[in-house]
Formats: C-alpha cells, structure tokens, sequence
C-alpha cells in the first residue's frame, strides 16, 4: 500500500510515464546491436543478448592470464599507431567568440576559463571547417543576433546538453535563433534561464536519454536543417566492421570500450598533459604480482599507475573515435578529428567534425 502510494506521488515515475507519450520516444532506437549476430535457441529475443553491462566487460579482463592481458594491450598499441597516427593539432579561437575570451559579455554562467577556450574552440574548429558561417567581431556578432536567420542555421541541438554552456556561447557569439537542448538529468538550468532572456531565441529542452530518442519525430524541428553538437559522448558507438577488419574481435572490443573509463577515473590533480607522449611498459609490471591466484589479474589492474592507466584508456577512446569517423565517410560525410586543445588544456582533447558534402 505505502508502495503503491510512493509510486503515484513520484516525480520520476510521472516523468516516464509522461515520457512515453511522447512521439519521439522510441526505446533503444539507437542502441544499436552486435553485428552479425546468430539467433539464439532460447527463445529470447536477440536484443535481450545485445546488452553487454560494464561489470561484464570488467569480469571478462579480470578473467584473463598476464600473458593474454599483455597480448591484448600489445594489439591495442599496434592498431593504435596504424590509425591513429595523423591526428592533427587544430586549436582555433574564432574572432566571434572575442568577447567571451576578453570577460566582455556579462556571463550570467559559472565557466572556469579553460572551458572558455575549450568551447571557442571547438566552434572555431565548426567555422573553419563550414559547419558555422564566420562571424567577425563584436559588432557583427550583434547584428547576426537581430537578423532573421542570417547565419542560415535556424536550430542548433546539443546531445547530451548538461547545463547548456556550450549552447549559451553559440548564442551569444553566432546567432543561434532555435536551440534543442538533449539530457536525461534534471539541472538547476541557470544557463536556460540566461538563454530565455533572449527574445529573438526559441528554446526547447527534451529531458531524454539520447538512446531512446528518434529526432526525426521531434514536430518542431521537422523539416529545419540544423546543427548537432555534443560534449563527452561516451559510450561504444563506433564502425565495428571497420575495427574487425583491423583484427579486433568481439570480446577485444568489449574490453576496449571498458578500457575507455581509465582515461576519465585518473586522479585529475596529477599532472596529464603529456599522457599520449607516455610509453606504455608492460614489461614493468612485475609478473610476481599474480602468484598464480584468481585475484591476480585485478590486483595488477588496479596496481597499474594512474598514468599508464590514463594512457590506455585514451589510446582505447581514439580508436573507438576513428571508428566513428570511418562510418560517417561511409555514409557519404565530409569528417575531420582534430586536437582541439593542448594536452595542458584537457588531456579529452579530439574533435569530431562532419558534414554534408555540399553543405551543413
């Protein structure tokens, strides 16, 4: 009884159920699923096999021998350095973000300078490379903000959307008249409330996981075209075809996208910078440590140095990141990965960049 009155008072469950009723709520419409996979026996649906937790894929590398952990982090090198070896450096602060880097805007937002030049660049990198019209200075940066789309992007949606920050500068310096903000949090939204203050900008905020989103039924951003943007998209999506041709196997690919979460549970008071230039010695760790018992291979795991740590989760996010870069020139779309910052800046430095051949 006490449940069933939690459950008809819970703001959650009212969210879900509201939710569901929406047309672009689509569960696991962009899930995805293992390729190529043979139909079970067991009368479970496939996609109930899809899903590969994060304990799993820690399971299944503390369940290797030292000499296959050695082999595995061997193969990660190699096709490290085969396709991830001309990652140019491209940190670029455009002049219409000017006033944000000269403190001449009145920021009603809480930014730490270096998410200043990490966000200025990342849109002087969508300008130089035609996603973003260029904008010069601050009195054209104020007249494109009254003009009747005169950039020739009426939306902007952010994947994975947080407080909105990088929206805000994209309003602030580019014009941006229609924005879709995409979470599943609930946030305070001090910067939507900095957003709303401007008349000549629509804002929308879907409170969603991206997973479950079909963007194509969202009816008021049908038939506008628009930029996508995100911030720190985690997750394995990536050209899993291309990574097995490259000699990467199912259960590698597991491993590589758990891997990935090192590269973010370093101790960020250490110094990173020169995390990617560090040498990865598997040699190092002595073989002693695993004595043969079953704990062995998570004790050297977590006995690794936060660096070499660091190292092979970054090395593990850059290749997942040319595989996605591979699946858009599939896909017929003009793609750039870029170092979008110095290593000082943020260590999560790569860019993603794609366009329509011909246009946005």
């Amino acid at each position: 009884e006490n449940l069933g009155s939690h459950l008809r008072r819970c703001p959650l469950v009212k969210q879900v159920q509201s939710l569901s009723t929406q047309p672009f709520y689509q569960k696991g419409v962009n899930a995805g699923k293992e390729d190529e996979q043979e139909e079970p026996e067991t009368g479970i649906p496939t996609s109930a096999f899809d899903i590969v937790t994060s304990e799993m894929k820690r399971n299944a590398v503390y369940s290797l021998n030292i000499s296959e952990f050695f082999e595995m982090i061997g193969k990660i090198e190699s096709v490290h350095a085969q396709i991830c070896n001309d990652i140019k450096d491209s940190y670029k602060i455009p002049e219409a973000c000017g006033v944000w880097i000269k403190g001449e805007v009145d920021r009603n937002v809480p930014f730490q300078e270096k998410h200043v030049a990490q966000q200025a660049s990342m849109l002087g990198n969508l300008e130089e490379f035609g996603v973003l019209e260029r904008i010069d200075g601050k009195e054209n940066c104020e007249l494109v903000e009254r003009a009747e789309n005169s950039n020739g992007v009426p939306a902007v949606v952010e994947f994975g959307a947080g407080r909105g920050y990088l929206t805000q500068m994209l309003a602030d310096c580019y014009g941006i008249r229609r924005v879709f903000l995409v979470e599943r949090k609930a946030y305070k939204l001090k910067a939507d409330r900095s957003l709303r203050q401007k008349e000549s900008l629509i804002l929308e905020r879907l409170r969603i996981d991206i997973e479950d989103l079909n963007l194509n039924a969202v009816e008021s951003l049908q038939r506008l075209p628009y930029i996508a943007i995100g911030k720190h998209l985690c997750g394995p999506a990536t050209d899993k075809k291309y990574l097995t041709s490259l000699g990467i196997s199912k259960e590698e690919f597991h491993a590589i996208t758990w891997f990935t979460s090192w590269a973010v549970d370093a101790d960020h008071g250490s110094d990173l910078s020169d995390v990617i230039d560090f040498k990865l010695r598997p040699e190092s760790i002595e073989r002693e440590e695993c004595n043969g018992n079953a704990n062995g291979m998570e004790a050297i795991a977590k006995n690794m140095k936060a660096i070499e740590r660091a190292k092979l989760g970054f090395m593990c996010k850059q290749i997942i990141d040319m595989g996605r870069l591979m699946w858009l020139k599939e896909h017929g779309l003009q793609t750039q990965l870029v170092k979008y910052v110095p290593s000082s800046i943020s260590p999560e430095n790569h860019l993603l960049i794609a366009r329509h051949v011909g246009g946005r």
